[in-house]
């Protein structure tokens, strides 16, 4: 369970990396076309957004901060998931579901039995 955890831990770090550099570093036009939700915030607003995601990816991959950083980017998929329901995009559900459930069983294996 542990490469297991470990395997999910490098994956999730890969992708809240790479989501959040280009909230980081794309303005919102060019982000409009992969994210429909920008439409809803302002461009500093999606900026802030990239922020705990990279901050969690890295966190991700360093033992001791993996529990927490697990349990920060499940709080912020619990909260994009909403704004997603709010705004009626089923797929866009899905994919944060999988990335909420996936972050808290790291979060859950880390804090847990498996802790690093």
């Amino acid at each position: 369970m542990n490469v297991v955890l470990w395997v999910v831990q490098a994956v999730l770090a890969a992708m809240f990396v790479a989501s959040g550099l280009s909230k980081l570093v794309q303005s919102k036009e060019q982000l409009a076309g992969r994210y429909a939700w920008v439409e809803d915030f302002s461009a500093r607003t999606v900026r802030l957004i990239g922020v705990p995601e990279v901050a969690g990816g890295i966190g991700l991959v360093v033992p001791l901060l993996a529990p927490l950083a697990a349990t920060g980017l499940a709080l912020l998929m619990a909260l994009a998931a909403a704004v997603h329901v709010r705004r009626r995009e089923p797929a866009a559900v899905g994919i944060t579901a999988v990335l909420l459930t996936l972050t808290v069983l790291v979060a859950w294996g880390r804090f847990g039995p498996y802790g690093s």
